[in-house]
This record gives structure tokens, sequence and C-alpha cells, in this order.
């Protein structure tokens, strides 16, 4: 069966230029010529129908003609699936299964992704990414990131040009199979990252996460200001920053030593360094800390797994919960406070946690409902008013099973099907239907929270003024460095 998932480069010789995939075993061959590798096998092997990966045209070997048949627009619908409007717009209501080639069911947007070899971390994320509706409707049209820069000091175009089409692929009502492999995306990965995210080995899902929501900021913010240059194209929000990031602030106060006596104290009530500040701030995640696991056993001599429920983690974003932040100098007290919540929001629960010798994971199971939290009793007054919903449904669960260890752990995720409002499991190319009363049960990693346009806030008010506004992403968050926002930094 053939396959295009796999990077387009000739099986011979590497190479990325002029490729076409014999239509008869699958493979890559670079050339058309007579003395090109695609002339060779023709000849060799008696393969005779190739497929241009760059331009979507036939050509019959060795005789060098064009083909022209409308039998073979499957193939071609298959190396790049395309989009209408209309299409794209009830993806949401759509409820109907779809026939694959081999002849199993698939609902559009559940299927499964190939772990090559460890990359169950990424697959999560792509899953989940997948299922955020302003993002997958602007990948799902190639027209939005197909005039992108290609310059070679810039690699992000290619992170771009191969996430939309991992996306479209996804969503590809006409697949051969009933499972997609990342392949392609996650040779653009390693490339991009500097080869921080392999895909031979286990990696933390949510540093790829923040990595790669920042990579693609980036880069469609260069998008934009190569198309239409100056101050307004540099100010404006991305689809990402748009869908994803909220703002807060943050504000931090120094702890004098303990060790100091009453007179060093006054002297320094009046240093800068020891009065209250506030940061205003983004965030593309809240990061939730869970508390402690105990200690001792129970009375039966069994480890006791904790609970806590989601409202207890969110008190930290009130703007009135305070909370110590302990580093090697000195100790700072901090409170958060939310100033604007985005329309899809993204909460990671602190699981697994690095301490001097080796990697900790925490027990603690999380209880939330599945629908119909109310996220705006977290905001003051002023900013609720300026939020028309602040009510949220979850579509997506990601979960860590087994040891925190390098290698031994594995990635699932939780997927909420809207067109029928089913749930789902998906680890690697498993794909099975779940009830909802199950997903609380697991160690939640990472959430996805979209917002419920049904519900209106009560305290809405259109005439209060608007919160702060966005702020360019810095480049270096894209580009193999550190890509965690201050915010996430703190929290």
């Amino acid at each position: 069966m053939l396959d295009f998932d796999f990077e387009k480069l000739c099986s011979v010789s590497l190479s990325h230029l002029n490729v076409y995939a014999c239509l008869v075993c699958g493979k890559y061959f670079q050339g058309r010529g007579t003395s090109t590798h695609a002339y060779t096998h023709s000849v060799s092997e008696g393969h005779h129908v190739f497929l241009n990966l760059e331009t979507h045209r036939f050509y019959c070997l060795p005789d060098d003609y064009e083909i022209i048949d409308g039998s073979l627009e499957d193939i071609t619908y298959l190396l790049s699936p395309t989009f209408t409007s209309s299409e794209i717009s009830s993806l949401d209501t759509n409820n109907r299964m779809v026939r694959a080639y081999n002849g199993l069911t698939y609902y559009q947007g559940v299927v499964g992704l190939n772990n090559i070899k460890a990359n169950d971390y990424c697959n999560v994320i792509l899953q989940m990414l997948a299922h955020v509706s302003p993002l997958r409707d602007y990948f799902l049209n190639a027209v939005n990131y197909r005039g992108m820069s290609t310059t070679s000091s810039d690699q992000m175009h290619l992170l771009v040009q191969r996430f939309g089409e991992l996306i479209r692929k996804l969503w590809n009502p006409r697949n051969f199979k009933t499972h997609v492999s990342p392949h392609e995306f996650l040779q653009a990965v390693v490339l991009c990252s500097r080869k921080r995210f392999q895909f031979t080995e286990q990696g933390d899902a949510v540093e790829f996460l923040s990595w790669l929501l920042n990579a693609l900021d980036l880069a469609l913010h260069r998008k934009r200001s190569s198309i239409k240059p100056g101050p307004k194209a540099t100010s404006e929000r991305t689809v990402v920053s748009h869908a994803l990031r909220g703002t807060m602030r943050v504000h931090s106060r120094k702890i004098m030593p303990v060790n100091m006596s009453e007179e060093e104290k006054a002297t320094l009530v009046d240093n800068p360094e020891y009065m209250p500040s506030t940061v205003e701030t983004k965030f593309f995640y809240l990061t939730c800390d869970l508390p402690p696991p105990p200690l001792y056993l129970d009375e039966y001599k069994e480890s006791i797994i904790p609970q806590v429920s989601l409202s207890t983690l969110l008190a930290k974003f009130n703007g009135t919960t305070e909370k110590e932040y302990k580093t090697h100098r000195d100790s700072v007290m901090r409170r958060f406070e939310l100033r604007r919540l985005p329309p899809y929001l993204i909460l990671y629960m602190k699981r697994i946690v690095k301490n001097i010798f080796t990697l900790e994971k925490n027990p603690t199971i999380v209880n939330f409902p599945i629908k119909s939290i109310d996220f705006g009793e977290l905001l003051d007054p002023e900013c609720r008013a300026h939020h028309k919903y602040t009510t949220y449904d979850l579509v997506a669960n990601i979960v860590h099973d087994g040891p925190p260890t390098p290698g031994s752990g594995t990635h699932r995720i939780h997927l909420l099907h809207r067109g029928t409002n089913k749930w789902f499991e998906l680890q690697d190319l498993h794909v099975t239907e779940v009830l909802p009363q199950m997903i609380p049960l697991s160690e939640t990693l990472i959430q996805v929270w979209a917002v419920n346009k049904s519900i209106l806030n009560p305290a809405y008010s259109p005439s209060t003024p608007a919160v702060a506004g966005e702020t360019q992403v810095d480049e270096t968050k894209a580009n193999g460095g550190q890509e965690s926002t201050e915010v996430q930094e703190q929290t």
C-alpha cells in the first residue's frame, strides 16, 4: 500500500530534489531523465508509473510522458489532502464514520500515530493540538502558510509546513489506512530544535509542547512580517497566540533572611530589592503544583494514593494565594493573578519533579468534572466583567503511565470527538472508546479546556475597559534555547 508519510528523499542518493514515487512498489527515486535513479528503476524492475512529489503530476517511464487520468486523484489527495471552507466549518458537527481503503472505519481526526521508537511523548502533543479548533482550522487550509520564506538561514518555515501536512493527514476523510506516521514532521523537529527533541529516545512532553508552541508562533510572526512589513504586522497575534495565550500578573516580594537582626532588617526595608514588585506577562499553559504524597503506609501497609480536586490546584491563580519559592540564595513569595483567559486553556500538572539525584513522580489523582468549569471564579471582578464567556469544557487529557525514569514511562491521551460527543483513548496506533467517568481516574499530566460559548458569563459587561494586550515572543525560545515563558518558569 502506498505510504507518503515518510520523508521525501531518494532511496538511492538520499537527495530531496526532484523526487518521484514509484506507484508500484512505493519507493522514492530522484529525477526523470535517462541517467536518473527513477529511469533506471523503471527499466530494471519494469515499474512504469511515477508521481512527482512536488508538482503532484504522474509520468510514465522510461517513455517520459505525462499521465492524465481522473482515477489517480485519490492518490494525489492522499499525498496532499485539501479542505474547503464548508468542510472545515462542519468538522465539529460531523458524526459520520468514514471508511479507509483497507476497509476499516474511523472518525475524522481520531486516528493513531505511529510510534517510530520512543516518540509517544510527541504523539500525544500532536493529537492534542490537532483538536484545538482554531489551530486545526488554520492549518487545514494550506493557503495560510504556503507563502512562507524558504531561506536556508530560517528553518522554521519547514516546521510550519510539516505541521500543517500532518494536521491535514490526521483529518483526512479518505485515508488509505487508519493511522498516520509523524516521521516527516519529527525530522523537522529534530532539525529545528537542534537535536534537543529526538524520536529515538523518550522526552518531556510539556517541554516539547512549550517549544513547539513558541516555535510555531515565532515562525508565523516572521511570515506575517515578511508579507506585511511594519509595526502593525509585528504587534498582531498569530493563530497560536490568539487561541492559547493568556495574560497574568505576578506579584513578588523577597523574604528577608531569618538569621538577620531587627536592626539589619530595618535597613533593608527601603532597599528596592526587598520591595514588592508586579510584572505582567503571558503564558501558554498554567502549571498546577500537586501536593506532596504521604510518607507513611495505610493500616494495611499499602501505599496511600492521595487525591486532590482541580479547584484546589487552581486556587494558586486566584490573585490572593501566596506561595514561597526557594532558590539556592534566597526565597521569594509570589502570587499569581489571571488577567485574560484564552479560548483554549492548557493546564500542566507538575507530576514529575527532578531532585538532586533522580526523577520522582507524584501519584496524586486529580479529581475534575468533564464539563462546565467556571474559570471566571479565578478572576477579579474587573477582569471577569471583560470576559463574555468563562465556562470551559475538557477536550483533551494527556496521561503519563509508569515510572518517570527515561525510557520507562509511556504517554496516552483522551480526546473528545465533538461530532458524536464520545471520548476516545489513543496510545500510538491503538484507538479505543472510553467512558468519560474513567478519565479522572488516571494520572493526568496535561489538559486542554475549551471555552463553552453556549453559557454566557453573568458578570459580563461590554463597557469594561479591555485588559492588557499581547507582546511579541522572544525569538530565542524557538531556536533550541529556553522555550518556557517567564510565568512558566516561575510557576
